[in-house]
């Protein structure tokens, strides 16, 4: 989808969520254009602060 939405230009902020914690897929979620990741188990902090960090937002 995330190739899909860039091809269309799209541009709007993407943070793949992924169970496979191998610093390789995080690496394949920014390959495809996503503009951050979290491997689970995602917390409310890690979440939050992914989320200021491609928003631009501090």
């Amino acid at each position: 989808m995330t190739r899909r939405l860039r091809a269309e230009g799209v541009k709007v902020p993407i943070v793949g969520v992924t169970a496979n914690a191998q610093a390789d897929e995080g690496e394949r979620c920014l390959q495809v254009g996503m503009d951050g990741y979290l491997a689970k188990p995602v917390s409310l902090a890690g979440l939050k602060r992914e989320l200021l960090r491609v928003g631009g937002l501090r």
